[in-house]
């Protein structure tokens, strides 16, 4: 019997020191989770709030390019939140709060997922924010020989950006319009080889690169606090059970 006793007590033992290992990896991993999402927040707030880039997304009329930055903010904002619910639910060895917690991340990755990809989707290459700054930028070449703000507008693109056109110097070809100065190189005088579509959506990938970055970094973060929380209140299921066991 003594060595019954023995036996289970170096079980007991060896199973509480895996239990506070599992516990402080998912507070670990919250304190990471709180700090990357902070940093998601203050990314994507500056995004919105930044004066000279919503000027920009005034004039191109990509508007949608916001949706992706909405979502991702008030991802970020319960990801805070939740991640002091993981840390205080891991540290009390709390079941019912640990199943809160896990359908907390399982939300949050699959509202950070949809974030990152609708953002995506409106600031690269191929993407839907492409056909929206083709038609914005056609619309100007139009207007610009009878409407002088358009013409301003076209202007100030082309010479910022370092572009020609939509997608190249042909469009004014194709538009019967005369090629302007501001498609010119000052340097060497040859039209500009790239259209403004493309390099504005260059422009759009740089700034959406960290912040999708950021998403799938939270998103992966997610995928382990829900499995080390499983992992957590099944360890304390089997301590409570070899406690009663003990006991009777």
């Amino acid at each position: 019997m003594a060595g019954k006793g023995q036996g289970q007590g170096e079980n007991a033992a060896k199973l509480e020191n895996q239990i506070a290992c599992i516990k402080y990896t998912i507070f670990c991993f919250n304190i990471c989770a709180w700090m990357v999402a902070a940093a998601l927040f203050a990314l994507t707030v500056w995004i919105r709030a930044e004066p000279g880039f919503a000027d920009w997304v005034d004039i191109l009329e990509i508007h949608a390019y916001y949706i992706g930055i909405y979502i991702l903010i008030g991802m970020s904002i319960i990801v805070m939140v939740s991640s002091f619910l993981g840390c205080c639910s891991a540290l009390m060895e709390h079941s019912l709060a640990l199943f809160m917690f896990i359908g907390t991340q399982c939300f949050c990755f699959i509202v950070g997922t949809v974030g990152a990809a609708v953002l995506l989707s409106f600031s690269t290459i191929g993407s839907n924010v492409q056909p929206m700054i083709y038609d914005t930028i056609t619309r100007l070449i139009m207007a610009s020989s009878h409407h002088q703000p358009s013409a301003d507008i076209l202007k100030m693109i082309q010479e910022s950006i370092g572009c020609c056109g939509a997608d190249g110097p042909n469009d004014y070809v194709i538009l019967k319009h005369p090629l302007p100065r501001e498609c010119r190189d000052t340097v060497t005088g040859n039209a500009f080889f790239h259209g403004c579509v493309d390099e504005l959506t260059w422009f759009l990938e740089d700034k959406s690169g960290w912040v999708a970055g950021l998403a799938m970094a939270l998103a992966l973060m997610h995928v382990i606090n829900g499995v080390m929380s499983l992992v957590l209140i099944q360890a304390l299921k089997k301590e409570e059970g070899e406690v009663h066991g003990y006991r009777h």
